[in-house]
């Protein structure tokens, strides 16, 4: 969906970072018939602003999958100060969903298109407390431990770019399925593993397809090539089964530095600002 540059002059546009728990929704994007972090958004601006509201997102996640960078925008009244509208947003939205700030975006700033990088982590739970259910739901529980030098070694294959078209759900032939990775790391963490990796654009399930592989050759149930092997689209030989959507997070979201953001509108007086 396109989210022209603003027009009314009465509107401002408003940046913010959304963290949310996808656990109780099915993804991101709008369905009239399901709950959805756009939808929940969409609901409380337009009451906020007792007008209809488009929201956008900086990219769509899966059901299940969370998030504590995602990047929205939408147009309000500019009546709104960025702190004003964070308050009120998280007072009335539910409790899964939490704005974490809000500024002020040039008229023409697109959270999808104006990104140049996205970073996602992906957690594995090894350790006895990941099955707690304070934290099953945020990571993939496994049984036994993993090959963590195997692990560091399928990252590092990553680096650069490649064509992940055999770590896609879905193709998307007319953008091609070139992604360059600038960083891929794993370390470990409180509840096991931490995957990290941040690229220009990805494919659909991408980043599970990874970590589901590169988990199982660091159980050796994979030869310790497979990964560089996929990537180089060797035939009759294909990936392991996605890792869980519940172990994703969207963490930040990148732009040129030539994009700023200010958190008070140029034109609100002290006044207004004070009142808030």
């Amino acid at each position: 969906m396109y989210l022209p540059a603003v027009e009314s002059p009465q509107d401002v546009r408003l940046r913010l970072t959304v963290h949310y728990d996808g656990s109780a929704f099915h993804g991101w994007q709008y369905q009239p018939d399901r709950r959805t972090i756009q939808g929940e958004l969409i609901s409380a601006l337009s009451t906020l602003a007792d007008k209809p509201v488009s929201v956008m997102g900086s990219g769509r996640t899966d059901a299940g999958v969370h998030a504590t960078g995602q990047v929205a925008c939408a147009d309000m009244p500019s009546s709104w100060t960025p702190e004003s509208l964070r308050r009120s947003l998280n007072a009335i939205l539910p409790p899964e969903i939490w704005i974490q700030s809000s500024s002020i975006a040039h008229p023409d700033f697109h959270p999808r298109y104006g990104a140049i990088a996205r970073t996602y982590q992906y957690q594995v739970g090894t350790e006895p407390k990941a099955r707690s259910p304070f934290h099953a739901r945020t990571c993939w529980t496994l049984e036994g431990q993993l090959d963590y030098e195997l692990l560091k070694f399928g990252a590092s294959e990553l680096v650069g770019e490649h064509s992940f078209k055999a770590f896609a759900k879905s193709g998307q032939p007319e953008r091609g399925y070139l992604c360059s990775i600038s960083q891929a790391q794993w370390s470990h963490s409180d509840l096991g593993f931490c995957f990290e990796i941040t690229a220009n654009r990805y494919l659909h399930h991408m980043v599970r397809y990874l970590v589901g592989t590169m988990v199982d050759i660091a159980r050796v149930k994979r030869q310790k090539d497979d990964l560089r092997r996929l990537l180089s689209a060797e035939p009759d030989l294909t990936t392991s089964a996605p890792a869980p959507p519940q172990g994703l997070f969207l963490v930040n979201v990148q732009y040129p530095e030539h994009i700023e953001f200010s958190q008070i509108p140029p034109s609100a007086s002290s006044k207004s600002i004070a009142n808030v």
